[in-house]
């Protein structure tokens, strides 16, 4: 985990700020926001101020105490690549593609790890700043194979072989690596959407998302000869990202042969340099473990924002 020179712990996330002072740890009851803004013609909009943004929670407003725009925040990503056999001709694209995204995204003190999963889920590079190393590890991509058994790694899947473990894979990425670190985390998964086996539903990899502060950015990719006579030309999994991503305040990003893998990655990146951090402390002060409902309105209604649904009121 990641000590900058202030570290302020919260309810609902995490907030880092910068100062000069020695390492101080507080913890406050400070629910933590990232948000992103688009137009109607789906443009994001970086420019606006504190006084735009309404902060509803079970429906009331709540004073917004930090606001920041283009953050410093440290940036953590965990990449996860389905490699079960339906996306066996896409594998070498999604290499090449994720390691020119790591090289342009990465910046000073920002993080990723790689994960696949197919019938098991597995961790081919822990925490790095390294372009280089992630890289390597994309190199190791592979079709999955049936192992049964308890995977040997530091992500391990445990039991008989599946199909394609996707929920899963989101549910270690966020509880077992990312719910202890600190600044902005996201998860960009690299899947048909489709899952097979997993022993966790989307519901719990939804909630460990939201309990980690973690966003969710599905990138819809599916190889339709894959899917033989049954195939319905193509994963059909897209309804199951969208709810995953919505929650979680990310988005669904479609790949086909007129928006590459390439160009999904560039607008991901645009989309990750553009966000709002929003903080407030709840008027609601129970810490009962329960869910509590977001709203982010903007007073321009010509505006949409996009930004987790919600979160759990949980003791810091």
């Amino acid at each position: 985990m990641r000590i900058l020179k202030l570290t302020v712990l919260t309810m609902g996330g995490v907030l880092l700020a910068q100062d000069q002072m020695p390492t101080i740890k507080v913890d406050v009851d400070v629910v933590n926001i990232l948000a992103s803004v688009r137009d109607k013609r789906g443009a994001l909009i970086p420019s606006l101020q504190k006084e735009d943004f309404t902060i509803l929670e079970d429906g009331k407003a709540q004073p917004i105490k930090y606001f920041t725009k283009e953050t410093d925040l440290p940036l953590t990503i965990g990449l996860l690549v389905d490699v079960s056999g339906s996306q066996r001709n896409l594998i070498d694209i999604e290499r090449s593609a994720a390691s020119q995204f790591f090289r342009e995204v990465l910046r000073k003190k920002d993080l990723a790890f790689l994960i696949s999963f197919g019938e098991e889920s597995e961790l081919l590079q822990d925490y790095t700043g390294s372009a280089r190393l992630l890289t390597e590890g994309l190199g190791q991509l592979r079709v999955s194979s049936g192992v049964s058994g308890i995977h040997p790694g530091p992500v391990p899947t445990i039991g008989s072989p599946r199909g394609t473990v996707l929920y899963d894979a989101i549910y270690l990425a966020a509880n077992d690596k990312l719910k202890g670190e600190v600044g902005r985390k996201v998860i960009v998964v690299i899947t048909d959407g489709v899952d097979q086996g997993s022993r966790l539903t989307r519901n719990q990899a939804i909630e460990a998302a939201q309990k980690s502060d973690a966003v969710i950015y599905s990138i819809d990719y599916s190889d339709p000869g894959a899917y033989g006579t049954f195939g319905f030309g193509g994963g059909g999994g897209e309804g199951e990202l969208r709810k995953m991503s919505d929650e979680t305040g990310g988005r669904v990003y479609k790949v086909d042969r007129k928006h590459t893998l390439d160009q999904v990655f560039k607008e991901l990146q645009d989309e990750m340099r553009s966000q709002y951090s929003i903080a407030y402390t709840p008027t609601n002060e129970v810490k009962d473990g329960g869910y509590r409902h977001l709203e982010v309105r903007l007073g321009n209604k010509d505006l949409k924002a996009q930004a987790r649904k919600g979160y759990y009121a949980i003791k810091p």
